[in-house]
């Protein structure tokens, strides 16, 4: 077995070369050309198959450990770490994890060799359809791609929660606020929050959420106006002058979704490794952590100048960021608003008017952009019993009544009525 020598096609190659070199069938420098080494390792290379004979083309490192090899102690203790503490971490998060809180040095391409040969699972990209690219907006806050993601956030240690996240489309910029559910209130307050960060953008780009976009039919005020009926969301993006556009599918989005699975990977096992289990705890979390992301995974746009617009004094973001409902007025100047009574102290002459209840807890009410003066009324009177009406089955005459006999034909009473006729006549 030790005349036995293990040779891949590329030494084969240079051994046949060689050998014909040193039969002088070709030169050393036509050995050279075929292949593509310099005369010096042409002349290195027969001399060593001269000395050594066929195995003079084999490298001499080959079956040696690497003096880089890590030792067998520490890569037990890599992969126990990735077992037990890391469990379920790519190769990527895992030697990231590994340096950050470990201090130990290891490649994501050495990691993912240990996995498959220890047979750690890990989850892979999945293949995806191809589709067309599309170029990132020029400027920083021309555009904001936002949708909120249902997922199971704290592995089964609190409750289900939702996830409202704003990336810039031009520099991939990330903003994100865990919320109870997805709605119209959750949608505001995350929006109030993003624009006293950042500003407010120009546009914003969303789906077709119940939330986002009013699935109810156009009023005949609409209609004539020729426009599509608004959500709440819309209405308050309006006001501030944000362009709202609503995408065809979830794939016409794909910033945001792939921020998502990201985030479903990353995030999830960072706040495992915190031990996170509510709202509170997260959204403290992500105070700390969106910074260190933002500027690991950021991108510089492609023409210098921020779009968004500062939140001037000039603009309240409470107001128009609320949730807006018409109430009818009655004629004692009340009206009935989510089971409670109020009493408005302006004399206004109107049928309807406006209930606003604004992100910071505020309820206005409101005529044609004026506001009125209101108090609620603790207590709504309590109307008198009203005697309870008694409906009784109606009466149905039996078949065996006078009424019944004297008026049916061949009854003696009709046949004395129909002679008294015939005399008569």
């Amino acid at each position: 077995m030790e005349d036995i020598l293990t040779m891949n096609q590329r030494e084969l190659g240079r051994l046949h070369v060689a050998r014909k070199a040193i039969d002088k069938c070709i030169k050393q420098r036509e050995a050279a050309g075929i292949l593509a080494l310099s005369e010096r390792q042409i002349r290195r290379l027969i001399k060593r198959v001269r000395e050594e004979s066929d195995k003079g083309v084999i490298h001499r490192s080959r079956g040696k450990a690497s003096h880089r090899a890590i030792a067998g102690p520490l890569r037990k203790r890599i992969v126990g770490l990735c077992r037990a503490r890391y469990a379920g971490f790519n190769p990527t998060l895992a030697s990231e994890k590994l340096l950050e809180r470990q201090k130990i040095t290891i490649s994501r391409e050495t990691l993912r060799q240990w996995f498959i040969a220890d047979g750690i699972a890990y989850q892979k990209r999945k293949a995806r359809p191809h589709r067309a690219w599309r170029q990132r907006k020029a400027h920083c806050g021309e555009m904001v791609q936002m949708d909120g993601s249902h997922h199971d956030w704290f592995e089964g240690r609190g409750k289900p929660c939702v996830l409202m996240g704003y990336i810039d489309d031009a520099t991939s910029r990330v903003y994100a606020r865990f919320y109870g559910y997805e709605g119209t209130f959750p949608a505001m307050d995350s929006f109030k929050r993003y624009a006293l960060k950042h500003g407010i953008p120009a546009s914003i780009y969303l789906d077709r959420h119940a939330a986002y976009k009013s699935k109810g039919k156009a009023t005949v005020e609409e209609q004539l106006q020729g426009r599509e009926p608004l959500s709440e969301f819309e209405r308050s993006l309006e006001e501030l002058g944000v362009r709202v556009m609503h995408a065809q599918s979830a794939p016409a989005k794909g910033r945001i979704e792939r921020l998502f699975r990201t985030f479903q990977d990353r995030l999830i096992k960072e706040m495992r490794l915190q031990g996170i289990k509510d709202i509170v705890g997260a959204n403290e979390f992500l105070r700390r952590y969106l910074p260190c992301f933002n500027k690991r995974f950021g991108v510089e746009p492609m023409e210098q100048g921020d779009l968004h617009r500062p939140v001037s004094a000039g603009i309240d973001l409470d107001k128009a960021l609320s949730l807006r409902t018409e109430r009818a007025l009655r004629n004692d100047f009340t009206i009935v608003h989510e089971g409670r009574l109020y009493q408005i102290e302006d004399t206004i002459r109107a049928d309807k008017v406006i209930v606003e209840d604004c992100l910071n807890g505020k309820r206005l009410i409101t005529h044609k952009g004026r506001r009125l003066r209101y108090r609620e009324i603790p207590q709504r009177p309590v109307k008198p019993p009203q005697p309870r009406t008694v409906y009784k089955e109606p009466f149905v005459i039996p078949k065996d009544h006078p009424w019944r006999r004297f008026r049916l034909p061949g009854s003696p009473r009709f046949e004395v009525k129909e002679e008294a006729l015939t005399s008569a006549l």
